[in-house]
């Protein structure tokens, strides 16, 4: 007999996954070509652009569909969180990649799900499994291994850089997005969200980074710095935006940032491609606990379905 065909929510499941699949690698190549332009311009007049690039280039998009309508920007406070949060993880990382490594800061971002899971039970009262809980902790000690260049002695000394301890802030807060993506949109598509994201970033930066914005010699910067400029507002902006939104809503916040365990193989396979050094073997070996932290979230069944599908309030 013919397998059964999967159910609407199974299909909806699987959008989630494979958002978070292509998410995990364009987050890794805005590490390794950050790295290239970090010392070049400021971190926060380059985010700053970069937002109202991937703003102007989806709203042009959206106009020309025929997708752009007022309805889907009611109560437009709600994007201002969201603008903030992702637009000060992409400035952190800017200033992190001017201190440290971008192996190093792919693997601080694999701690994201256990920030996410931890602000989704403290704010919000959404608890995770056990195994969830144990699959979190796994992935964060391989991601702490990778970043202390696999040493037990320099783990247990627990000394981190000023790189490392921006990233991680910035970490969290790209956690706390993924967990209030679901509680602020109303049913709004993906583009809509990710257009008021990008506007609502472009306009907190602007306002907070004016000087160094206008101080940035535009005209002189290298086209490298161009080049990354376009990847990062066209597939590491518009891109993520849409992809973790649309993840945000068919996942838990824990599965859904699970998927950073997979950024460090990302970085490791380009900076290979790039002709960079990799880590030594014994720092790779934190990754076993990420990849099996992953496959732990992956298979992980039981209330998935409930904790992703919360329902959002419909009035501001």
């Amino acid at each position: 007999m013919p397998a059964p065909m999967p159910t609407h929510w199974d299909i909806e499941k699987l959008q989630g996954h494979a958002a978070m699949m292509v998410f995990s690698a364009l987050v890794a190549g805005s590490n390794s070509l950050g790295k290239l332009i970090a010392n070049d311009i400021d971190p926060a007049a380059l985010t700053a652009v970069r937002f109202m690039l991937a703003a102007v280039l989806l709203a042009a998009a959206m106009a020309a569909s025929g997708g752009l309508k007022r309805r889907y920007f009611q109560a437009p406070w709600r994007y201002l969180p969201l603008g903030a949060a992702y637009a000060g993880f992409f400035v952190l990382m800017f200033h992190a990649l001017q201190r440290t490594n971008p192996v190093s800061t792919s693997a601080i971002f694999t701690m994201m799900p256990f920030f996410a899971a931890l602000m989704a039970w403290g704010f919000f009262g959404k608890n995770s499994s056990g195994l969830v809980w144990a699959a979190l902790v796994l992935g964060a000690f391989g991601a702490l291994w990778v970043v202390f260049g696999g040493s037990a002695q320099a783990l247990g000394a627990w000394h981190l850089g000023t790189g490392e301890m921006l990233f991680m802030l910035g970490t969290a807060s790209h956690a706390a997005y993924a967990v209030m993506v679901p509680y602020l949109r109303r049913a709004e598509p993906v583009a809509a969200v990710t257009l008021g994201v990008a506007m609502s970033g472009a306009l907190i930066l602007l306002v907070l980074y004016w000087p160094q914005i206008w101080a940035t010699d535009w005209q002189a910067l290298p086209m490298r710095v161009w080049a990354v400029l376009i990847y990062l507002a066209v597939f590491a902006g518009i891109g993520t935006f849409s992809l973790i939104t649309l993840a945000a809503e068919r996942l838990s916040p824990a599965k859904v940032t699970a998927y950073t365990y997979l950024t460090p193989v990302w970085v490791v396979i380009i900076e290979m491609a790039m002709g960079h050094a990799i880590p030594q073997p014994m720092v790779l070996l934190g990754g076993l606990p990420i990849v099996a932290a992953l496959l732990l979230l992956f298979f992980e069944t039981p209330s998935a379905g409930a904790a992703a599908r919360r329902p959002r309030p419909k009035r501001p």
